[in-house]
């Protein structure tokens, strides 16, 4: 037991290290994109969307940001690592060493989770002074965004594992993981759509990550 803990330790360590090398792409680069959502959006929208009575629009978008980052993110780290390896060659390394497949979902989701928060943290740093945010309850504040950065994580996972080459990974994140984070109530409120699109914004599960983390 005492070893496949240290092995996951060493592969967490590992895939943090290789993001952590590349920072101003994998960090800073979000950062900035979201900034450019907020001031292209904040600024356009602010005086003429309403979302709610006594919360402003940039008020309003911020947290969705927040949480869009963390989600993206997250599947980016797990899938990148995954597809690089196998491009590379160096996933054989990996796979001689005696860890168990729970080792490797620790590893992977773990650093997945780091990057996310890292990089949500660093949006909400940059973008709070534009509006003001009030935080009605931490703890699940938290418990959203480790949940969606998990939830990304192993997303992220299972199509690094499917893919053979970055196209398909691209064609993942393009066509299934920023459509669903976009069309998930992160520039708008649902409430303003009409009913049908309602009900298929309910059908999308990044929604409730979103609703939830904003609220």
């Amino acid at each position: 037991m005492s070893g496949h803990l240290e092995g996951a330790s060493t592969l967490f360590y590992k895939e943090i290290l290789r993001f952590w090398k590349v920072a101003v792409q994998t960090v800073a680069a979000p950062v900035l994109t979201a900034v450019l959502y907020l001031l292209i959006f904040g600024h356009v929208l602010e005086d003429h969307v309403k979302v709610f009575d006594q919360v402003g629009y940039t008020s309003f978008l911020i947290p969705g940001l927040v949480m869009m980052s963390v989600l993206q993110n997250a599947f980016a780290n797990s899938s990148s690592s995954l597809i690089q390896s196998k491009v590379t060659g160096n996933l054989v390394f990996l796979l001689v060493t005696p860890l168990s497949h729970w080792a490797w979902l620790v590893a992977y989701v773990g650093a997945s989770v780091v990057r996310g928060l890292v990089v949500g943290l660093g949006v909400l740093l940059v973008t709070v002074w534009f509006a003001p945010l009030g935080l009605a309850a931490a703890g699940w504040v938290l418990v959203f965004a480790l949940l969606g950065a998990a939830l990304m994580g192993a997303l992220g996972l299972v199509a690094g594992l499917w893919a053979e080459k970055f196209d398909q990974i691209a064609a993942f994140q393009n066509f299934i993981v920023m459509p669903m984070t976009f069309l998930s109530g992160v520039f708008y409120s649902i409430g303003s759509l009409p009913p049908f699109w309602q009900g298929v914004s309910h059908l999308n599960p990044f929604f409730y990550i979103v609703d939830g983390f904003r609220r």
